[in-house]
């Protein structure tokens, strides 16, 4: 008899003849029934993806004594569960026990007896394995001889890698232990032969030494070969250019050195996925035979690749996602790019390309992330280009001049638009307030002039706004208040699914980064990290006017900086609902009258700026974070007095000297006024002598009696 439950698990308990019972995907909530353990003649019994809470029954285990298959994965279960309870389940074949959110303690370690079953299946990922026994690899496997799949994810296990389990476990198709803490090296006996293996990933370990040279020979009908984020090192072996059958292959992050391989590029033409980021290859980007014309996803990103863009990825016509930043290339971007038209994802930044986009650019038309960032590629995007699915541009520290790009009309989808360090000039237009879905608008660095545009207030949902070292000019203006600055739901995933594998089903992620000034240092923020980052950097532009006090309310703010500006009036005193700022700095500006008070309810405030103003009056107490701030956050302000300054009361008082910065608007006024009035005196002198002649005898005569050489 065979039970699928959509609904709820009331009515189930009477059914004892029951043999296969599947509630998997259904939101159910609470514990599991302990009525269950009265069915004893299941044999299937499979509750996952739920949200099943509380403990598995112990009964549940150990009465029901013909399951051949349980599956409690993708619930919260929590507790602590003894496999010592499945000892008499001889005809169990599948077990299934993953991603219980780390609520469930797994017991793996039993007397040599237990167990007696042959598991084919053992799947127990992101669960506590073996708490008191610091997470080592459970021993009963060493009894399994009929193992196909077999996954250990995430449970925090050490050791060396369990050479053993491929030893008695021949018939093994599926091997997973990936963020574990396994150790030592990757050794594979070379008699071995694994030849129903189709997946291996012990990524994200601490294995080192070299892969074995003859890898490809005892692995040759491999799909998925995952060995990232660990400590390997040497070349990658010639031999894996056996494994013709591979679909993806990441070797990302690790410590390889050498050229890719001939005979990978030339072999495995089925590969779908190859990701080889972080590591130390050197020479061309590409073997000269490359020909993986099937390729979806390639990642050579942070290596030491050279020379220009390997003319062999053309035959990868199919590429999504190609990313080789972070290395030497050089030349142009060549005109054949526009091969790839089913591109979505193109990241070439950090290497020394050089000269114009070519205009067959503009062929690409799905583009979802574009990084063309720290090259000397310019002077301009073609206008054509097509931006309409763009989600992520950046074009920072290029060699762009002219206006704001006009080809960014159409990106009403851009979620990051990143400008900085460029030659760009004129306005920041007024259109801006089009691009509806901007979080994130870097324009530092450039030369852009005139106000800052109102419609930057329609622009609802902007987290990091930095339109630092410009030459803006005018006030802030109030209708900033409008943008939440990170106050909103997440209206586009930020990590970004770009492609999705038909094959082997990955989603290939990209975690965006930003580059924001915070606390006096460049920080990068990236992934869900960037989702909780907020802020606005106006500084080093020439700003004038009072600060709205509308700006204290921005809430969710974390950094502020309007520095280096020539701002006036008071530090507005609703700068105190700015709940969580970790960074404010107002230094370098005109600014006047005491400090707030109110500012040292302000907790979350690391970075306090306010040095080289015409501040007045006592510094805050010596409270909460304000204990923390040095004499260099309130120097330049000479009528400011209190610690960690002079006491008020003090003999050191200074008395009142403007200290501004050298461009200061009211030295700089003074001065052409007084040569104004210079001017117009001598030539007021000149005229009346002009036109009275008895002054002009009197004038020279004095002159000759005070200089007797002159005629």
């Amino acid at each position: 008899m065979i039970l699928i439950v959509a609904t709820s698990t009331s009515g189930l308990c009477g059914l004892r003849n029951l043999e296969e019972l599947n509630i998997d995907g259904n939101g159910l909530w609470g514990p599991l029934p302990s009525c269950f353990c009265n069915m004893t003649s299941l044999r299937v019994l499979i509750v996952g993806n739920n949200n099943f809470s509380g403990d598995i029954p112990s009964c549940l285990l150990s009465n029901l004594k013909s399951l051949e298959s349980i599956d409690f994965s993708w619930n919260a279960f929590e507790g602590s569960l003894s496999l010592a309870s499945l000892a008499n389940n001889s005809n169990l074949e599948e077990l299934y026990l993953h991603d219980n959110r780390h609520r469930l303690e797994v017991n793996t370690e039993e007397p040599t007896w237990f167990p007696s079953f042959q598991l084919k299946e053992f799947i127990l990922s992101n669960c506590v394995l073996n708490k008191d026994a610091n997470g080592i690899i459970p021993s009963f496997l060493k009894e399994q001889y009929a193992l196909r799949t077999l996954e250990l994810n995430d449970n925090g296990m050490i050791g060396n890698f369990p050479i053993w389990l491929l030893d008695n476990n021949v018939n093994l198709r599926s091997l997973e232990l990936n963020g574990n803490h396994l150790s030592g090296a990757f050794y594979l006996p070379s008699n071995l032969n694994l030849v129903s293996m189709w997946c291996l990933d012990v990524s994200a370990n601490i294995i080192d030494g070299e892969l074995p040279s003859w890898i490809g020979t005892i692995l040759p009908k491999l799909n998925i070969f995952n060995m990232s984020n660990n400590l390997l090192k040497g070349r990658i072996p010639p031999s894996m250019g056996n494994m013709s059958q591979l679909l993806a292959l990441d070797l990302s992050n690790n410590g390889f050195t050498g050229e890719i391989p001939e005979t990978l590029a030339k072999n495995c033409t089925g590969l779908r996925t190859l990701k080889l980021s972080g590591n130390n290859l050197q020479g061309q980007m590409l073997p000269r035979n490359f020909n993986l014309m099937n390729l979806r996803i390639l990642d050579l990103a942070s290596n030491n690749f050279t020379g220009d863009i390997s003319p062999g990825i053309l035959n990868s016509s199919l590429l999504e996602a190609l990313d080789v930043s972070n290395n030497f290339l050089s030349g142009t971007l060549p005109n054949s790019i526009a091969v790839f038209e089913n591109l979505l994802v193109l990241m070439l930044s950090s290497n020394l390309l050089e000269g114009p986009v070519p205009l067959s650019f503009c062929n690409i038309k799905f583009l979802y992330v574009l990084d063309l960032s720290s090259n000397k590629l310019g002077p301009s995007i073609p206008p054509c280009a097509n931006v309409t699915y763009m989600r992520f541009l950046h074009l920072a520290n290029d060699m762009l001049v002219g206006h704001f790009p006009e080809f960014l009309l159409g990106g009403s989808s851009i979620v990051t638009l990143d400008l900085r360090h460029n030659a760009l000039s004129g306005e920041v237009p007024n259109w801006i307030g089009s691009l509806r879905n901007l979080k994130f608008l870097l324009l530092q660095g450039n030369n852009f002039e005139g106000l800052i545009p109102r419609d930057l207030c329609l622009l609802k949902n902007m987290s990091i706004l930095d339109l630092s070292n410009n030459n803006l000019s005018g006030q802030i203006p109030s209708c900033l208040k409008d943008v939440r600055f990170g106050n909103d739901e997440p209206t586009i995933d930020l990590c970004g699914v770009f492609s999705v594998n038909p094959i082997i089903g990955n989603v290939f992620m990209i975690l965006e980064k930003v580059e924001f000034m915070t606390k006096r240092r460049l920080e990068s923020y990236k992934g869900n990290i960037l989702e909780l980052m907020s802020g606005m950097d106006l500084s080093r532009n020439n700003l004038r006017g009072f600060i709205p006090p509308v700006v204290g309310y921005l809430s969710e703010l974390r950094a502020l900086n309007l520095s280096h500006n020539h701002l006036t009036g008071s530090i507005p005193k609703t700068f105190s609902n700015l709940n969580n700022i970790e960074s404010l700095d107002l230094s370098y500006n005109n600014l006047s009258g005491p400090i707030p008070p109110q500012l040292i309810e302000i907790y979350t405030l690391s970075n306090f700026r306010v040095a080289y103003n015409n501040l007045s009056g006592k510094t805050p107490d010596q409270k909460n974070q304000f204990g923390t701030f040095g004499e260099e956050c309130y120097e330049g302000n000479p009528l400011l007095c209190g610690l960690p300054l002079t006491r008020c009361d003090g003999p050191n008082t200074l008395p009142f000297v403007n200290h501004t910065r050298e461009d200061d608007s009211w030295r700089e006024a003074f001065l052409w006024s007084f040569a104004g009035s210079y001017v117009v005196a001598f030539f007021g002198v000149v005229l009346f002598l002009y036109v009275n002649s008895h002054y002009q005898f009197v004038l020279v005569k004095l002159v000759r009696k005070l200089i007797p050489s002159f005629p």
